[in-house]
């Protein structure tokens, strides 16, 4: 016999009975929305929550996949800055209170004007967040860009010559930087 009355509903042997499963579904969701983890998503309301100080400057990295250098930039909000051939825009840097979970988020607009074209096409607008950069990122063939934090000032720029602070010196030899190796022990006889 193929169909089973399970509550009045028929039912074969493969299907599963929905009900119970329809209201786990809904205890579950009202339980995300009471949470405040709801539709918009995961944390939203936690994080409009979060009191945030606007800075001056964001602090970005890129990728240059072709040559594969990563170059560090300041940009100031408002001001365009270049990177290849994206022309990055900032228009917001923010970053949370000390008392608070450190995220530092920065609003982009980010356009690309290859070689020979005419005009520029946006590639990326939004929100970009320092700690989950692949949340929101650039999807470019060539380059990949990324927040790295915010700054009140400008950081100050190395002099020419001057080594950076926990850079490693270059290799010299041992007779040339004049530091003689001590001795070796005499090798045992028995070996």
């Amino acid at each position: 016999m193929n169909r089973l009355s399970v509550n009045r509903l028929p039912v074969n042997r493969f299907s599963v009975n929905r009900r119970p499963l329809a209201a786990l579904a809904l205890t579950l969701v009202a339980g995300l929305g009471a949470a405040g983890l709801g539709a918009a998503g995961f944390g939203a309301t936690a994080w409009a929550a979060r009191p945030t100080v606007d800075q001056p400057i964001a602090i970005l990295q890129g990728l240059d996949k072709i040559t594969a250098r990563v170059s560090e930039f300041e940009v100031e909000v408002g001001t365009p800055a270049e990177f290849g051939t994206l022309s990055l825009m900032v228009r917001a840097c923010r970053v949370t209170l000390p008392e608070e979970s450190p995220e530092t988020a920065a609003f982009l607009e980010i356009a690309d004007l290859p070689p020979g074209a005419a005009e520029a096409t946006t590639v990326y607008t939004g929100w970009m967040f320092a700690s989950s950069p692949g949340l929101s990122a650039l999807h470019h063939p060539i380059y990949d860009v990324w927040v790295v934090g915010c700054a009140s000032a400008p950081r100050p720029q190395l002099v020419e010559g001057e080594p950076e602070e926990g850079a490693v010196p270059e290799r010299v030899p041992l007779s040339e930087a004049g530091i003689i190796p001590p001795r070796l022990p005499p090798a045992r006889a028995g070996r």
